[in-house]
This record gives structure tokens, sequence and C-alpha cells, in this order.
């Protein structure tokens, strides 16, 4: 018999193991609650406007980007609820409404320029049941640090070390691949390859969202996140597959947090095991006919890679990021997008230095590139659910420069003017280079 082994529940069991005896301790001590607020609500909406001009392109096919202009609206708005259940333990709430469409339906370029919007077939706005979970936390030490009231946080105090489990349905990338300069397209850099690792494909519905369990243990300067968490069924799909024994995605994540120069910097070292019911291109590939993904897909296929995530603080109002993926280059994109290897780095600037601290400026570029095998699918005519032009004549890595200014209205109210430019969108040469004019507006309290 073939035992099936998931090294993340391994781990996770032994450590658990390990912490018992502290956790018995704990629930069998006096000492006070850590935390003060009982529960609290907060709302955020967005909407980004987006343009391209036309661009030169010789030829296009069914997942092109357009190469006449275009202008293209999305709009989220959500609602963060956090309740505390007992002095360790949370229900958190966030029903959210999305809506609006991405140029070319979302195809044509593999570092899609707004993050704000899904791969869904109707514009219509439409609420859903954005994360519903309950997050546990045990203390492992006596020590504690203030946490500020914030969207799914009340407010209070929480054990610096500390070992954390949350189970429901929850978005993987709220707890992996974070950043402190570049992770939130609602107010910061809005393109998908620099607000998250390009080549991380990330177990998520067609929404970002999964459902599973994530874990963490924390202290002052280190943690381990490990997360095994529900695929689609299908690629970039709205609903999940089940059979968790076949298919999952496996996470884990090292984190150091440090300081040089007297100014805050983190690493993390973050690797991926995703098994889906995917296809891989070699044996997509068919003699005298163009190649057949789905002819190839089977429960259990394997997709893999790892990334690595460096912040750094120069003085108190400039930081300075920089990533870099990698993924076995084998298998079709499940959930995010069609990006093998991917290098970005990028600065942001607080607006205290112009006597402006709410607003700020963040300049990127990330060069993004196709395994071998995945560029001959492209060339014969193959098609993921992000890019494909029927054909790929002159590949050149996708590069791409950002550029944004975000101006605090009001406290609560953010404009953000945003450029962006495509060279080589989807990989090809024939086609681009595209640029892109955005306004995002952000409401939150």
């Amino acid at each position: 018999m073939a035992w099936n082994v998931n090294p993340v529940l391994v781990l996770t069991t032994a450590g658990l193991l390990c912490l018992l005896p502290s956790l018995a301790a704990q629930e069998a001590s006096d000492q006070p609650q850590p935390f003060s607020e009982r529960w609290n609500i907060h709302f955020q909406a967005t909407s980004i406007g987006q343009h391209h001009g036309g661009f030169p392109s010789l030829y296009e096919g069914d997942n092109s980007l357009p190469p006449q202009p275009e202008s293209r609206a999305s709009l989220t708005a959500t609602v963060f609820l956090a309740v505390r259940l007992g002095w360790h333990t949370d229900l958190v709430i966030n029903p959210e409404i999305a809506g609006g469409r991405g140029f070319g339906l979302v195809t044509g370029i593999a570092g899609f320029t707004n993050g704000e919007i899904p791969r869904v077939s109707s514009a219509t706005p439409t609420l859903y049941p954005a994360r519903a979970f309950l997050r546990t936390t045990w203390a492992l030490g006596a020590e504690t640090e203030s946490v500020e009231n914030g969207m799914n946080q009340p407010a209070g105090a929480q054990p610096v070390r500390r070992f954390t489990a949350i189970v429901g349905k929850f978005a993987v990338t709220d707890y992996f691949d974070s950043n402190s300069y570049s992770h939130d397209p609602r107010k910061q850099f809005m393109n998908w390859a620099l607000m998250y690792n390009g080549a991380w494909d990330y177990p998520a519905d067609t929404r970002g969202y999964t459902i599973g369990a994530m874990e963490e243990l924390a202290t002052r300067n280190w943690s381990l996140r490990l997360a095994q968490t529900a695929e689609p069924t299908v690629a970039n799909g709205p609903t999940f597959d089940t059979r968790i024994d076949k298919n999952r995605g496996d996470t884990v994540e090292v984190e150091r947090r440090y300081h040089s120069g007297g100014h805050a910097g983190a690493l993390r070292v973050l690797g991926f095991a995703n098994r889906e019911d995917a296809g891989t291109f070699r044996e997509a590939m068919r003699p005298g006919g163009p190649p057949n993904l789905a002819a190839t897909r089977r429960n259990g296929t394997l997709k893999y890679g790892f990334g690595v995530n460096l912040e750094q603080a120069l003085t108190p109002d400039i930081g300075v990021f920089s990533r870099y993926g990698w993924s076995d280059g084998k298998t079709e994109a499940w959930a995010f997008t069609q990006i093998d290897r991917s290098l970005s780095g990028g600065v942001s600037i607080q607006g205290k230095l112009w006597k402006r601290g709410g607003d700020q400026i963040g300049v990127a570029a990330v060069r993004n590139y196709l395994s071998g095998d995945q560029r001959s699918f492209l060339a014969a005519g193959g098609l993921g659910f992000i890019i494909g032009d029927g054909r790929l004549d002159r590949y050149r890595p996708e590069s791409i420069v950002e550029a944004y200014y975000s101006w605090q209205a009001t406290k609560q109210f953010t404009l953000t003017g945003d450029f962006q430019r495509v060279a080589n969108p989807a990989y090809n040469h024939n086609r681009g280079p595209v640029s892109v004019l955005t306004l995002r507006v952000h409401w939150e309290r």
C-alpha cells in the first residue's frame, strides 16, 4: 500500500504535541486576560478605473490583450467583523461585494495591471463571503505586546511568543508573502506580479480565497507558518476540490525580522507544493495538432516552487523591497497566473518628507519569465487561462514598470494616480508595449 504523507500535517501535528504541556499549563493558570476589545467592525471600498491606448500587434489569439484602446473599472466593498469569543479565540467574518471587468476579460498580460479584478464571467457586483474563520492563539510565555485596532483584529495585547491556528475560509496571501511596501493593491502597487510573488500559484478560487487551515509559531524575531488549503476543481474555478488526500495546496514560510542600522527589515522564504487535477505542457504537445492540456489532466499532479521576499527600511520614511519567485515550469497554472520565474524590486516613500504625512510614492519594476516547456506550449498555439496569442514567434521576458502617487484627501479617503508600462505582454515581442493609466479611489474606516 502506498501512503500519501503530507509533510505539513506531520509538522503541524508534531508541533502541537510538543506544545501540549505549555498549553495545558496556560489553561490552568490564572493570568489576566491579555485582550481588551471584545469586537470591532471596519469597512473598505475601492474603485479602480484603468485605460490603455492602442498598441502595435502583428497578430492576436483567444487570450490576447485587445490592441485597440480600452477603458475598464472595478469595485470592491468589504465589511471586516471580528468578535472575541473567548480570551484567546476570535471569529472573523468578511462579507464582500465585487464587480467590474478587466482588460480583455483579464487576459493577455501575465502580470495583470489590476490586483482588485478577478476573472469572473459577469461584471455585475456580487455578494459573497470572502472570509469566515476561527482564529485561536495560545501564549507560549508571559511577555505581551500591544495590538492596535485594525481590520479583523480587535485592539489589546497579544503574547510575544505564541502559537496561532486559523480554520475556515481566508486568503493564503493574508499570511504568506507579506511585505510592508508591496502587498495591498488597495493602497500600494496594483500589478499582480508586484503585490505578490508572481511565480507562486497560490491556492485560491476565482476571487482569491480558499478554505483550509493555517498554523503559525511566532517569537519576537522569527515566525514559522504552515498551511494546508483547498485547490479549485478546475483552473481558476469558483468551487473547491474537497479531495484533499489527492488535490490540495501545502505552503510553508519562514520569516526573520531584524534591524539594520536602526531600521526594521524582514526576510521571508516561502515554499509551496500544490497537487491539482492539472495537465503538463510536455505531455500536451501533439504531433500535427494544437496542444491539448485537458487530455493530460490527472489528480495529484504536482506543481512546486519557492520564493524569497526582502524588505528593508532605509529611513523612517523610505523603504525598499525585492522578491524572487521560481516554480518548476512543467505544470499549467491553476489558480493565479502564468509566470514561472519572477524578479521584482522597488521603493516606497512616505509623504512626511514633503509635509504630507498620509501621502505615498511608489516606484517598482518586475521581470517575468517562462520555462522552456511553457514557451514551447505557447509557441505551438497552446492556451492557458490567462495568456495565449495563438503563437509565440519572438519570446521575450515580460517587463513591467509601475509608479504611483497616493494622495490622502481625508483621513478615510485616498486618491491614487498610477502608471504602468508593459513590454512584451504575454512574453510576446510581436505585441506591445502597452501603457496603462489608472485612477484608484479608496475609502476605509
